[in-house]
This record gives C-alpha cells, sequence and structure tokens, in this order.
C-alpha cells in the first residue's frame, strides 16, 4: 500500500517535530541498546572467542561511523533524507530481534555488523532532518530534547532485556524478539512524520523569511563544494577533545577491579550516567542558544578533571567522576551537533554530519586506547595527558570562535 502523497508545506510545528523525533529515536534506542548489552554474551553463546568479539564489534563500530563519509554526501545529492533515515531505522528494527534467534558465529557476527551499518545508513540524514526544524526552535534546545528522549531510550533498553532474560530463563530469542514491538512502532511513528512534514528544509526557509534581522543561513545548490576552513577548525577542536575523552567502559572496569562496586550494580550506575547525559544536553542546548558556541569551553573542562576522579581509589569520587563523563557526553550528543548546523549550508548539512562522525569516530577509538593504555602504567601519567589534550582543545575551540567572530562582525 502506498503511502498518501503529502503536500510540500509541515502540517506540524517546528518543536512537535523534534520531539516526536526524539520519540522514534527514544524507541530506536530501546532497539539497538537493548541489542548491544547482549551482543557479547550471544557471540559466546554461539562459540566466539574474545578475539573473535572484538573484530565483530570493532567492524560493527567502524561501520557506523565510517560509511557517514558515503551516506552523508549522497543524503545531500539525492536530496531523499527521509528515504535515509526510514531505510537505516528498518535495517535496525529487522536485524535486532533476529538475532537473538542466531545459532552460528557467522549469523549472529553479519546480524550486528548489519545494526551498525543501519546506524550509518540514518545518521546524517536524520540529523539533517532535526537541523532544519531546529531553526525554529532553537539549535541548541532542538538538539538537547531529541538528545534527552534518545537517553532516556538508552537507558530502558538494557533494562528491558535484562528483564526478559529473567522471565524466560536467560533465553535471547524471545529477550531480543519482544523489542519488534518498539521497533514497529518507531517505524510507523517516522512514516507519520514524514506524511506530515515530507520537506522539513521548509522551518528553516519560513524561519529566515520570517526572522529578517538574523543572519540568513547560508544556502547553496547541492554539489561538491568543499566544507569551510571553519568546519575543519571545529572538527579539530572536537577530535582533540574526544581524544582526551575515556571511555565508561574503562570507568565501570576500574569500579569492579578495584572492588569499589559489585558488577550488578554497575549498570545502575550507568543510568544515572544517562540522565546525567540528558539533563545536560538541555542545559547546554539552552545556553548554547544564548550565548553560542563558546558554551563549548565548558566540555575541555569538564573532560580535563574526569580522570583524576573516576580513577581514584574512593567510591564517591568515582561516582562523581562517572556523573561528569555523563555530563561531557551529553554536551557531546547535542550541542556539538547543534553546532554543525549553524556553521554548514543545508545544502551540505548530512555531508558534513557523515565527515564529522568520522573524524570522531577515530578519534574516539584513538582516545579510548591511549587512556587504557596508559591506565595500565600509570594514573598519574593518564591525569597529565588528558590536561594536555584538552588545553590544545581549548587552543582549537580558541581558533574557532575567534574566526566565528570575525565573519560575525563582516557579515
Amino acid at each position: 500500500m502506498s503511502l498518501p502523497r503529502p503536500t510540500e508545506t509541515p502540517r506540524i510545528s517546528a518543536w512537535r517535530f523534534v520531539a516526536t523525533f526524539g520519540v522514534v529515536s527514544l524507541l530506536a534506542d530501546v532497539v539497538y541498546e537493548g541489542a548491544r548489552s547482549v551482543t557479547g554474551p550471544i557471540l559466546a553463546l554461539v562459540g566466539a572467542t574474545a578475539v573473535t568479539v572484538g573484530i565483530v564489534t570493532g567492524i560493527g563500530e567502524a561501520s557506523a561511523l565510517l560509511l557517514r563519509l558515503v551516506s552523508g554526501p549522497l543524503a545531500d545529492r539525492t536530496r531523499r533524507f527521509w528515504a535515509w533515515a526510514i531505510a537505516g531505522y528498518a535495517i535496525t528494527v529487522i536485524a535486532v530481534p533476529i538475532l537473538g534467534f542466531a545459532q552460528t558465529v557467522a549469523v549472529a557476527s553479519a546480524l550486528i555488523i548489519l545494526e551498525r551499518v543501519g546506524k550509518a545508513i540514518r545518521s546524517p540524514a536524520k540529523d539533517a532532518l532535526l537541523s532544519f526544524a531546529t531553526a525554529q526552535t532553537g539549535r541548541g534546545k532542538g538538539f538537547g530534547v531529541h538528545e534527552a528522549l534518545d537517553q532516556f531510550g538508552a537507558v530502558l533498553g538494557p533494562l528491558a532485556v535484562a528483564g526478559m532474560l529473567g522471565l524466560t530463563g536467560v533465553e535471547y530469542g524471545p529477550s531480543l524478539a519482544v523489542l519488534a514491538l518498539p521497533g514497529c512502532a518507531a517505524l510507523a511513528l517516522l512514516l507519520w512524520l514524514r506524511i506530515r512534514a515530507p520537506r522539513p528544509e521548509e522551518f528553516e526557509i519560513a524561519h529566515t523569511v520570517t526572522a529578517p534581522a538574523a543572519t540568513p543561513a547560508p544556502t547553496s545548490s547541492p554539489g561538491r563544494s568543499p566544507l569551510p576552513r571553519e568546519f575543519w577548525i571545529y572538527a579539530g577542536f572536537s577530535a582533540a577533545t574526544i581524544t582526551g575523552f575515556a571511555t565508561f567502559g574503562l570507568i565501570s572496569f576500574h569500579l569492579v577491579e578495584r572492588d569499589l562496586l559489585s558488577a550488578p550494580l554497575v549498570p545502575v550506575v550507568y543510568a544515572g550516567v544517562m540522565l546525567v547525559d540528558g539533563l545536560f544536553a538541555l542545559l547546554t542546548g539552552w545556553w548554547y542558544d544564548r550565548i553560542g558556541a563558546a558554551v563549548l569551553v565548558t566540555l575541555p573542562i569538564i573532560c580535563a578533571v574526569i580522570p583524576a576522579l573516576a580513577f581514584s581509589g574512593a567510591l564517591p569520587a568515582v561516582l562523581i567522576g562517572a556523573a561528569l563523563w555523563g555530563a561531557a557526553l551529553g554536551i557531546q550528543e547535542s550541542t556539538l551537533r547543534a553546532t554543525i548546523a549553524d556553521l554548514i549550508p543545508s545544502s551540505r548539512r548530512a555531508t558534513a554530519y557523515g565527515v564529522y562522525a568520522a573524524v570522531i569516530g577515530v578519534a574516539a577509538a584513538l582516545g579510548g586506547a591511549l587512556a587504557g593504555l596508559l591506565y595500565s602504567v600509570s594514573l598519574g601519567a593518564l591525569v597529565a595527558a588528558t590536561i594536555v589534550i584538552q588545553v590544545a582543545a581549548l587552543v582549537f575551540l580558541l581558533v574557532f570562535l575567534v574566526r566565528e567572530r570575525r565573519q560575525a562582525r563582516a557579515s
């Protein structure tokens, strides 16, 4: 059955668009975060070795990031943002419920990687769609609300799977099959949203027309024009600060290794961290709409103090460090993306989001490896290296802010 042919003008407010898309992401996060919480045990159950688990999950994460270098430009050239977003979500909704019934390493590995490919397909288009609506809501507030809803799903997904495993006696098939329900709901809501707002670009166009006093958003026809120098400086800042950002995996390892917390309580800490993430996404998003990218000065400052607290020998200090980790993640997942929307013309925005994701993905991989290596050598070395890296990030940010201010004055 074909969808009704929609009109061009959105029949939904910008805020309702952002909130509804946030619910879509919430439901989708229940699906894929629920699955990701048990990919290791599933692979072990079908006979995978530790090396295989590392390779499969590594390929999956690389696919989720590097394939955006392809999906982003293609979304810009075709302008079919809805098609890319729907296809990406559909792949995840199909792959995850089947994963629980996998009987071989090859099948389980293929489904895990396929789910990550779905994320790579949808993410640049999804961010571009959101960026159009946030022209009216405020970039920071819009992306902040979306991230807060998204993280709520990241809390619910693993808890739902854990509950199902308890009810079924650790049967992965039905425990992941039940995730088809929120998955189908996400797709249905996404299709409804597409009917109500077939061309979300109209949000940004209408905002430019009705706010002549504001600096108009840069526009150009879809093509292969290079991304501006400011984008690369900003990407350099983001890569630097994320390179000096320890992973929660290392923090949770520290909690258990030092007998600071029992393993069953670590997911509870993670759930609390996700709540902090959502709160700071909202807070810094609101702040960003008032003072601009200068709010990002808080990110390297927070990241610089995390290791000294999160890897100490006192549980209260570690919990504070974990909470700060969540605060930094909330800024990264919302305000960093909001800045891209203000920096890049709408015709190249999906491309920019794809390139940006690849840059910070490589930085995250390097940062995780560096933190793990230094943690095993010396906590002092880890703290010192993190401070040096975050100072370098501040230099990049200062250069970016100076150039941004000069351009604002020139316009």
